[in-house]
């Protein structure tokens, strides 16, 4: 795609998700005209970040007291998300 994009035959792209994350910063992508980049956030709903504040104020509330977090990631799955720790 960046040989396309920069051989023009592609007129531009929007991008939110690539092989490896985050974007290098020495890749090419970053300065290419036409190109816009997404912090991988493109599809975020109003009803996600609501989620998103309950999960981070139950794990305060366990941190507090001590108990297991939920949503833990695992960084040796791949960044994989452990449900071992439910809702």
């Amino acid at each position: 795609m960046v040989d396309h994009l920069a051989a023009g035959r592609l007129a531009g792209a929007a991008l939110d998700v690539f092989a490896q994350e985050p974007l290098p910063a020495e890749s090419p992508l970053w300065d290419m005209p036409g190109v816009m980049i997404s912090p991988h956030t493109a599809g975020e709903t109003t009803s996600e970040r609501e989620t998103l504040v309950e999960v981070f104020l139950d794990n305060l509330t366990r941190r507090i007291e001590g108990r297991p977090l939920r949503n833990v990631v695992d960084k040796r799955r791949g960044y994989v998300v452990d449900e071992t720790h439910p809702a």
